[in-house]
Parts: C-alpha cells; structure tokens; sequence
C-alpha cells in the first residue's frame, strides 16, 4: 500500500445502524487502511460489496471480495485495509454471541475456519443483517435471521473436537450478574457466587460458550455504554467516567484494542458520513 496507515484518507466514512437492543450494523468505505490489529467480543459477520477487503486473521493475509462471507470470531484478532488502491466498500453486522447461544442452548461456538466462507448456505444465511442501512429490521426479522445464522454456522463449521461438558446455565447466571451490575468491580468471587459455580470452571466454560473472558466481557460492556454516551455529545473523560473507567487514557487504551482506533477518530468517520 502507497499511503501510510497513520494518514486514513479524509473520504474514509462509516454508517452506524445501531437500533436499542438489536444487532449493530455497519457499511463503510475505505481509500486504504482502516484498522490496526485489534478484537472484539462478537462474531463479525459481513460482506465485500466493492473492491477487495483485506486483514490479517489467524497468521494470515486473507482477501475479502463480492461473493463472499466474511466470519470473524469472537475475540480473534484482526486489522482491515484495502487491497488494492480502488478502496473497498463493506457491511457488517456484530453479533452478540449470546444471541447465538439462546438458539444452541449451550454448545461451544462454531468457528468458520480462515474467516472467510464461499458456502452459500452462510451467504444466504446473513443475507438479512448486511442489507442496506436504511432498511431496518423488526424484532421478528431479526430473531429469524438469528436463528437461521446459529444454524448455518453450526452446519458449515461442523461438530467441535474434544467437547467438554459445559455449565450453561451457571455461565448465563454469571453474564445476567456482569449485565446487571456494570457500576460495580466485578470480581470472580462475585461471579462465583452469582453463578453457583467454581471460578475457574466457570471462566473456562464462559470462554467457550462466549467467545470471551469474563473480564474482557465487562470490559467490552462497559465500551459499548462510553460509544452510546459519545454519540450522543458526552465529553469524553466524561463518559469515560461514567462508563466505569478509571480515566480517559484507561478508557483509550482499551476501546484502541477493541475497535483499532481512537475514539476521536471512530466519532469523525460516523462524522464524515452524516
């Protein structure tokens, strides 16, 4: 790539879909780079809709391209530039592994391997969550979506090797607790008691049935309620504070890991496509 990755070109937007309580949703288009290395706590599950689209994912350079299904993991770790100097157009939606888990009911989370999937009964299957921006999806829409994604990541991703027996009824007891009480330090001796089961037992099955640790889920969690407060014109050591972090550099060095920029520059880009 000809231009740095530390001088995003000004055309660079994003459209932000993130109705209360639903799956958020994004399209955006890139000149060149987009993110640096980071993770996040959902699936991302989206679409090359012009040009190439490529990241690192899993030791490898992959290459997003119309036609087909990208499948991100929870918690993998992944950057996004263009491939070529035409730039790249994309949607995508991030989905709450939770929400995958209210339709397996308690099996590990199936992982597409590579990131990248031509099977077309993904294809078919996200078809709902990446269309365009402005067309909104119902409550009903959206819990047939689900359950037809859950089904076709399962089938495509096939049966988990050397599966555990998993507690998933202490794991949720234990995310309800973290989603309840976001304003306090969320200890494990808390979630253990919230959970009824053993810390260590429950941070592995919470792993597996999540995608994510315990603190990593508080963590993201607590990002997720500093956008909402940005976005709507909080100042950020503001929000920071409010949100559950120690300051603003606490609350910068986290939400860098989870989204690949800084907060200033991921408000100028949901900016730059109003």
């Amino acid at each position: 790539m000809s231009r740095s990755s530390n001088l995003p070109t000004p055309a660079d937007w994003v459209i932000r879909n993130a109705q209360p309580g639903s799956v958020e949703r994004i399209e955006a288009w890139f000149g060149s780079h987009g993110y640096d290395p980071h993770r996040h706590d959902t699936y991302s599950i989206g679409r090359t809709l012009a040009g190439v689209q490529s990241f690192h994912y899993k030791g490898s350079l992959r290459h997003g391209v119309p036609g087909n299904t990208l499948v991100l993991h929870p918690d993998e770790v992944h950057d996004g530039m263009a491939g070529t100097e035409a730039g790249f157009r994309y949607r995508m939606a991030y989905i709450d592994p939770a929400l995958i888990q209210n339709i397996l009911g308690g099996q590990p989370l199936p992982f597409i391997a590579g990131g990248l999937s031509s099977d077309p009964r993904l294809y078919q299957a996200s078809e709902a969550f990446v269309q365009a921006m402005d067309d909104p999806l119902d409550a009903l829409e959206e819990q047939d979506a689900l359950y037809d994604l859950a089904t076709a990541l399962q089938a495509v991703a096939g049966k988990p090797r050397g599966r555990k027996r998993l507690d998933y009824r202490s794991a949720e007891r234990a995310r309800g607790f973290i989603m309840e009480h976001l304003h306090l330090g969320i200890t494990l001796d808390m979630l253990e008691q919230a959970s009824g089961r053993e810390r260590w037992s429950l941070s592995r099955d919470f792993r597996t049935l999540y995608g994510t640790s315990p603190y990593r889920f508080v963590t993201l969690r607590r990002l997720d309620l500093f956008r909402r407060l940005i976005v709507d014109s909080f100042p950020l050591v503001d929000a920071a504070l409010a949100a559950g972090f120690h300051d603003q550099s606490h609350m910068t060095r986290h939400f860098t890991r989870c989204y690949g920029v800084s907060p200033l520059r991921w408000l100028e880009r949901l900016r730059a496509s109003r």
